[in-house]
């Protein structure tokens, strides 16, 4: 009977350098392994060129490397790239790189499918098949980081976890992956130039406050009446807006970090005077800012845009309340890669 490998990226440096006591070796072997790993994002074993051929096979013996691949790459006409990438088991995520004059930024993926249910994105429809384990979202991040360099001829600035999937539904992964991300031995990127973007999930945003994480939050709101949200984010019936506000009001009080809300503007949906009111109350608690994100149709349904009137009346309002404003372009759209649209066609 064939014995099923581990991971070995699934162990610390300190059980690779017992792995390697324990197996006749020095400790230190476990460091340069490490190193390959992660630094090097080694994809076989035989990429340890400074490691013996002995222990190379020893390694093959009893580990494997389940590294991603990136099945199909897309690029747009505006310079951005979407990565269809396939996972040891054959799933499929997708990942982008979004470049500007001024960065490059990786959108991440931490769910094959979602957790969740909101109505316009075309990723819930999927439904959630697994979470992503630490290694893969990571390598997403280095395939991104790579492409910057090849496409872009600089290293990757930015990363947001605004792929497929609910992040903090997959909390654990999300925050091992991004303590390798920022570790020195890792890519040694700064946490300040790290967003984790959620639907809304209070028990887990005061748990980011309690564990006085580094990255900066986004939260995907859409409206601030809970009606309104419930009925294009059902799950918002069991996170109503009171418990997300004072998971944020906790989290503010901890961090003293200002809130970004991502907010899509629908056609008759909350297009009106009294759905600009209640964001501007909603907001009053925190320092915070409202990015308007262009929408992207996924079919003909009931979502499409707002008027170009809605949208410079939130922006009139919001800075008349000293709110913070940004209207953001979608990129990527003709390869089906702009917010919303990621939902495994490649």
């Amino acid at each position: 009977m064939e014995i099923k490998k581990k991971d070995i990226r699934a162990l610390t440096k300190e059980q690779l350098r017992t792995f390697f006591e324990k197996n006749g070796d020095k400790a230190f072997r476990g460091n340069q392994v490490y190193e390959w790993l992660w630094q090097k994002s080694a994809h076989t074993f035989e990429d340890m060129t400074n490691v013996s051929k002995e222990t190379r096979q020893m390694l093959e013996d009893n580990f494997v490397i389940n590294h991603i691949k990136v099945d199909q790459m897309q690029r747009s006409n505006d310079g951005t790239i979407k990565n269809a990438v396939r996972l040891h088991d054959d799933l499929i995520v997708e990942s982008v790189l979004i470049p500007t004059k001024t960065r490059t930024t990786a959108c991440v993926s931490s769910q094959v499918g979602c957790s969740l249910d909101c109505k316009f994105c075309a990723t819930s429809r999927l439904k959630r098949m697994r979470n992503l384990n630490p290694d893969e979202i990571y390598d997403q991040v280095v395939a991104i980081d790579n492409e910057s360099r090849l496409y872009h001829n600089r290293p990757l600035s930015n990363i947001v976890f605004m792929g497929m999937g609910e992040p903090l539904m997959n909390y654990n992964n999300v925050i091992k992956a991004i303590d390798k991300i920022t570790s020195p031995e890792g890519l040694g990127m700064s946490p300040k130039r790290i967003v984790v973007s959620t639907s809304g999930v209070p028990k887990m945003i005061k748990k980011m406050a309690d564990d006085e994480v580094k990255f900066k939050l986004a939260v995907s709101l859409h409206s601030a009446i809970d009606e309104v949200r419930t009925s294009i984010m059902p799950f918002n019936a069991t996170f109503p807006l009171n418990d997300l506000r004072e998971a944020l009001e906790y989290w503010y009080a901890k961090t003293k970090n200002r809130i970004t809300y991502e907010y899509v503007v629908w056609d008759g949906i909350n297009d009106k005077r009294k759905d600009i009111d209640a964001l501007v109350e909603f907001c009053k608690f925190a320092p915070s800012k409202v990015n308007i994100i262009e929408y992207n149709p996924i079919d003909d349904g009931e979502f499409q845009q707002a008027q170009s009137s809605a949208i410079d009346m939130y922006v009139q309002v919001l800075e008349s309340n000293h709110i913070t404003v940004t209207v953001r372009r979608s990129r990527g759209k003709d390869i089906d890669a702009a917010c919303g649209q990621l939902a495994n066609k490649s």
